[in-house]
């Protein structure tokens, strides 16, 4: 542990080269644990003395309230946007209109990545992160200061005291767009359109931990206000380098429009290689003195361009739209369009995303539609070209039924789910999660061997894996006795096990653990025979959720019964609660308190407490702890009654009597 402020500051500057190895370089240095370990130990000083901590220190990443509102920021100089050429002609005439204003041709011209992204302005001032502003209208941004601190390619700090704009682009890596996407759909929730959508909705989030988990990088390419004495372009990026921030993997200096077009060759063939999104590269005059001679238009510098990739969108047609089922059981709707081909790819499928997405765009079957495709992102249908309508096309309908298995779905607009367990598109993954260790914890049962079991025929649904027998395993690649011996004592342990577990690991949309604990409270083991008036009489249920089991239960009451057969789970028992002061009341915790707040909630629950995340007219007690947010503002305007942390306690002592 850290003793004293001496090896605190080690511990900062350590974890900061770290995460530069990691995050900048893309080269770890120590395995995550080892980084985890210490951070952990520099929070538990920094809570301990909280006078002391560095402003730089990587746990000030995290941590401020969500905002209610952007407030803005003038940049100190404006952010200009830059003028596009799309061809050799375009550069060619740019180039000559340069030398012609500098009265030179003697010129070198800096070439960097034009990636795509959100443009970013960052303050630094006696070298600590002062502000973070979003371009807006180049003179005006908006104040993103939290979330760019969650970035962890953007230094909190930097070797250098002057006050400096240094400016860029935020992006998101291809994968991880990706997967946020999937995530996006399976919540219900709209996916965004491309990564640089996915960037700049991602940095203007009013809940910084919503940014931090997105995954973004900073990339920059300039720099605003400075009192830089540097002659050449090239060199005021490499300051800008050696201060922290991550390198592109290409840069150049030319002389000529020749050498800049084999640069510009060469940044077309590596685009889909590189995990972010490239559109182009910036093409700047290298000589600083000559920027000011050469001067600005109305919207842009004369002396930088952008010269941009060829479109990669395409017209064709939409010829069929198929329902996929994914391994959740959510359908997707996947465009099958005339072949086109977009840079030496041919494309004859695209992603839509779910239904909601096709009723919102007016797409039909027999549409001209605009399809896109950015490098390795599946292709996508952007615009529906209506001007082309000939009266023929089709409407596509919304699946009743699942195309695999056939049976009902459960349709909530955006999301369309197959239920039925025994699905073949998503047996497996139920399967697995059935056996996961926030459900029925089946030791040995994880996702490589269910695929084994899956691909041998041994099980076709969850009921299978209570009848595998010992001498099947045994014939299974890597199955020796003991680990066959192991997996079925582990499926034999499940029998008896709580109500609310066996609920939860059915996996029913919009059903976790709460809201299986409540099930079973109040219906036993008879939670699926009740009826949707009976559920909505449990606190907390709505009509979806009601739904959701109504639809869940159509499509595996046999299953449902059978494994009740087979686990026996047990009935839960009626606990007589004592009536306390915190009895059927509505609580909300709020600020720093002497305990972790997990125990404090299950400690006011057991006294028959609901704790909430959330203030409202319904709230019976806010107790707030150091440093309250903004549910204690809340709190006060709505007039809920306000109690220090240790009326909590002297509560709590006294009900537990």
């Amino acid at each position: 542990m850290i003793k004293n402020n001496k090896e605190y500051k080690e511990a900062v500057e350590t974890l900061k080269k770290w995460a530069y190895a990691y995050y900048v370089l893309d080269n770890p240095m120590v395995p995550d644990e080892v980084y985890d370990k210490l951070y952990h130990e520099v929070e538990e000083y920094e809570k301990a003395h909280p006078k002391e901590i560095d402003p730089t220190s990587p746990t000030q990443r995290i941590g401020a309230e969500p905002a209610k509102e952007f407030k803005k920021i003038k940049h100190i100089t404006k952010m200009w946007s830059m003028e596009d050429v799309f061809n050799e002609k375009d550069l060619q005439d740019w180039i000559n209109r340069v030398y012609k204003n500098a009265g030179t041709s003697d010129i070198d011209f800096y070439i960097e990545p034009k990636f795509d992204g959100a443009s970013l302005n960052l303050i630094y001032e006696n070298g600590l992160l002062k502000s973070a502003a979003t371009r807006g209208d180049g003179e005006i941004g908006e104040d993103v200061t939290q979330n760019a601190k969650t970035i962890p390619s953007i230094p909190l700090g930097i070797d250098y005291k002057e006050l400096i704009e240094i400016r860029g682009e935020v992006v998101i890596r291809k994968d991880d767009f990706e997967k946020l996407n999937k995530e996006r759909v399976q919540k219900g929730e709209t996916p965004f359109a491309n990564p640089r959508n996915a960037a700049a909705g991602s940095l203007r989030q009013l809940d910084p931990k919503i940014t931090a988990k997105r995954k973004l990088f900073f990339y920059p390419w300039g720099v605003g206000y400075n009192t830089l004495n540097k002659k050449y372009q090239k060199d005021i990026m490499d300051f800008v380098y050696s201060l922290g921030f991550i390198k592109p993997f290409k840069r150049a200096v030319c002389k000529n429009e020749q050498e800049i077009e084999k640069i510009y060759e060469e940044f077309k063939k590596i685009r889909d290689s590189l995990p972010v999104m490239l559109d182009g590269m910036v093409i700047k005059v290298n000589q600083r003195e000559l920027h000011e001679k050469l001067g600005y238009t109305v919207k842009y510098p004369r002396w930088m361009v952008a010269y941009k990739f060829p479109a990669i969108e395409k017209m064709t047609t939409v010829l069929d739209v198929i329902p996929q089922v994914g391994r959740t059981g959510v359908i997707t709707p996947v465009a099958v369009v005339e072949p086109v081909e977009i840079e030496g790819v041919i494309v004859e499928r695209a992603t839509l995303h779910n239904y909601s997405e096709i009723e919102k765009k007016d797409l039909r079957i027999g549409d001209k539609v605009i399809i896109i495709r950015s490098g390795d992102v599946i292709p996508e249908i952007t615009k529906v070209l209506k001007e082309f309508r000939t009266g023929k096309e089709k409407k596509i309908q919304r699946p009743k039924y699942c195309p695999v298995c056939g049976q009902p779905v459960l349709d909530e607009g955006i999301l369309i789910k197959c239920q039925n367990l025994s699905c073949p598109a998503r047996v497996v993954n139920s399967i697995i999660y059935f056996a996961s260790k926030q459900c029925l914890d089946i030791e040995g049962l994880g996702e490589s061997t269910v695929k084994l079991l899956y691909k041998k025929g041994l099980v076709k649904d969850i009921v299978d894996i209570f009848y595998l027998k010992k001498e099947d395993l045994l014939k299974l690649p890597l199955f020796a006795e003991k680990k066959a011996e192991n997996l079925l004592k582990a499926i034999e342990k499940v029998k008896g096990v709580d109500c609310w577990r066996f609920v939860n690991a059915l996996g029913i949309e919009h059903i976790g653990e709460v809201a299986s604990k409540k099930l079973c409270e109040k219906f036993g083991l008879n939670w699926y025979k009740a009826k949707p008036h009976e559920l909505m009489e449990i606190e907390g249920f709505g009509p979806e959720m009601v739904k959701s089991i109504e639809e869940f239960v159509e499509v595996n009451k046999e299953k449902i019964e059978k494994l009740i057969e087979l686990i026996h789970p047990k009935e839960p028992t009626k606990e007589e609660i004592k009536e306390t002061p915190f009895t059927g009341k509505t609580v909300v915790l709020t600020g720093t308190m002497k305990e972790p707040r997990p125990k404090i909630k299950a400690l006011l629950e057991s006294l028959g407490a609901h704790v909430t995340n959330t203030v409202s007219h319904h709230t019976d007690f806010v107790f707030y702890g150091e440093n309250p947010g903004s549910k204690f503002d809340k709190a006060k305007k709505l007039g809920v009654a306000l109690f220090p942390e240790d009326k909590m306690w002297e509560m709590i002592k006294e009900a537990e009597k």
